[in-house]
């Protein structure tokens, strides 16, 4: 098994970045970006989102596209569970290169879709298609504002749908650590895609911009969280295997 798929200091980096893009989001989401891109989707002559129920953002985007994407996560977690079958017969079933990267894909798979849902049925921001300004019954409260607590909670924020596609982000372990350029390809490539599921939303007065990029925001954050719980499993299981390994009075190495 490899030795290490990222070192400390590029997750070290990547803390960094995730708290950089956090702040970032944060101020877009205190100013005005989320409503003039709404503004741009919706048309205020026929008081609707015109690309609502078309079949691109509707039935293709939302509900097509979503299966195959389902059913498409669902093939490395069967393989993980094939290969933990086979394994408790002590005949695994993946080389342990593959079962490791299997193991930390499936995690993305349920991981990221199942954090956005979580902190979704938690938050209490609406969809633009909720609001008033849309044609809906609820008042707009930019993120952080407080909110009365007459006002219903929206559970919008951050997008689900987009997290359908995210986790894909997971693809990147494949090619590490003897490919860290194509990695970053990879997982820049998973994360555009991804936002572009939740742009066609947008397009329906479904979302925000910013529920998107929160969305991709817990994507990474949940790939790097992973990566550094992996390090340190692997660090504290080898300082184990030294203090076993170590004569009794004899300091370990």
């Amino acid at each position: 098994m490899d030795k290490h798929l990222v070192s400390w200091s590029v997750l070290r980096r990547a803390g960094w970045l995730l708290g950089g893009s956090a702040l970032l989001i944060l101020l877009i989401g205190m100013g005005d970006i989320d409503l003039l891109l709404a503004d741009l989707m919706f048309d205020f002559h026929v008081h609707e989102f015109p690309w609502q129920h078309v079949w691109l953002t509707e039935a293709f985007a939302h509900g097509t596209l979503k299966t195959m994407l389902t059913v498409l996560g669902a093939l490395p977690i069967a393989a993980c569970v094939w290969d933990l079958w086979r394994a408790a017969r002590r005949r695994p079933a993946l080389p342990e290169w593959w079962r490791l990267r299997m193991r930390l894909m499936s995690l993305c798979v349920i991981l990221i879709p199942l954090v956005t849902s979580l902190l979704k049925r938690a938050s209490r921001s609406h969809c633009p298609w909720d609001l008033e300004r849309y044609g809906g019954y609820q008042p707009y409260y930019r993120l952080l504002e407080h909110m009365p607590r007459w006002v219903e909670a929206g559970h919008c924020l951050p997008g689900g749908h987009a997290s359908s596609a995210l986790w894909l982000v997971g693809l990147a372990v494949f090619w590490l650590p003897h490919n860290p350029r194509k990695a970053a390809d990879v997982a820049l490539s998973a994360l555009a895609f991804g936002a572009a599921v939740g742009w066609m939303q947008q397009m329906r007065g479904a979302h925000f911009l910013t529920h998107t990029l929160w969305s991709v925001w817990i994507a990474c954050a949940v790939l790097a969280a992973l990566l550094a719980a992996y390090k340190a499993l692997r660090a504290a299981r080898r300082g184990a295997a030294e203090t076993e390994n170590t004569p009794s009075g004899q300091a370990p190495a």
